[in-house]
């Protein structure tokens, strides 16, 4: 049945003779916050050179598995007609590193059904293009300040695949999502895979957040084994810190309550031994819902006529995308 779900290139040239290849996978929707990994992944493929962002060399079948009704696609309506429909696409590309080496990119909404026909047909994609690893990236919000280093969360189906340790202890229920069971079902069939998930402010959880894709990249240097040129979204990152700097130094209350989530982060940073210095205690955190829509409607007003969102270099850099990708709240 995985066969009527993807189609893989026959023969991939620059593959021959590579005996290791990554494949990193950013699946928009669930494990998206601050649009970590769609950020991440518009990275990698601008620095692939080409318009395209990359040959593919693999294409799903989203038609499939994809619920129109629940996450409808963008498409323009111009004075008398439709027009510009934006198809939802699930691809694979080719792409290399800052030194030449290849690897692919897998991206594109998270499946609404059929996970498993999903998981069979990434297996054949990893089968017949040779992929040796295979790396997650996803983002959650947090009760944790913008002020203090971005933590991650790497998770593996093979504990030699660990880069870091987690900063979890013991078992937590979460919700499932079709790039976890991937991981799950890589593992029983003998695939390596692993990933990252980046803990996102709660409060900029709606927002493009470029600190916790070049923090996503940074690991992914690492355990997919390869380079990654990060100057560009770094300095993105440098104009939403001076952004969200300017948003609480005119609003104090605000403020007041990073500075709170500040020390309650330092205070279970100091508490090492329970292991859960990433946990909120019991007492009562600040919801990110409104606070967000705050830093929404502030940064939203820098893209109007007397703000920085003209493309200028105090504006947005080249290749930080001018809205947030399509995801779920």
């Amino acid at each position: 049945m995985s066969q009527r779900l993807v189609h893989i290139v026959d023969e991939v040239s620059e593959l021959a003779g590579v005996t290791e290849l990554t494949m990193v996978l950013s699946l928009d929707g669930f494990l998206d916050a601050g649009a970590a990994g769609a950020l991440a992944a518009s990275h990698l493929e601008s620095l692939s050179g080409e318009a395209s962002g990359g040959k593919v060399v693999a294409t799903f079948d989203v038609d499939q598995f994809h619920d129109y009704r629940a996450r409808r696609p963008a498409m323009s309506f111009v004075r008398d007609h439709y027009d510009d429909y934006d198809a939802p696409r699930l691809v694979v590309r080719l792409l290399h590193d800052s030194a030449g080496a290849p690897y692919l990119l897998m991206r594109g909404p998270e499946p609404d059904n059929r996970w498993e026909a999903f998981c069979a047909a990434v297996r054949e994609v990893v089968e017949q293009l040779g992929v040796t690893r295979v790396v997650g990236l996803g983002s959650v919000p947090m009760a944790v300040p913008h002020t203090r280093p971005i933590a991650i969360t790497p998770h593996a189906n093979d504990p030699d695949l660990l880069t870091a340790e987690s900063p979890w202890r013991g078992e937590l229920r979460i919700p499932s999502s079709a790039q976890a069971l991937l991981e799950l079902r890589l593992g029983e069939w003998g695939h390596p895979a692993l990933g990252y998930v980046a803990h996102v402010p709660h409060y900029l959880a709606q927002l493009d957040y470029p600190q916790a894709a070049a923090a996503l990249l940074e690991n992914v240097e690492i355990g997919g084994r390869l380079t990654v040129d990060l100057s560009l979204l770094r300095t993105a990152a440098e104009v939403r810190e001076a952004e969200i700097a300017q948003y609480l130094a005119d609003n104090e209350e605000v403020a007041q309550v990073v500075a709170g989530l500040e020390q309650q982060y330092d205070a279970f940073q100091e508490a090492e031994d329970t292991g859960s210095s990433l946990l909120a205690d019991d007492q009562p955190l600040p919801t990110g819902e409104e606070l967000g829509r705050e830093f929404e409607q502030f940064l939203a007003g820098l893209d109007g006529p007397e703000g920085r969102g003209d493309g200028s270099p105090e504006g947005r850099p080249d290749g930080w995308p001018d809205s947030d990708p399509r995801r779920e709240g």
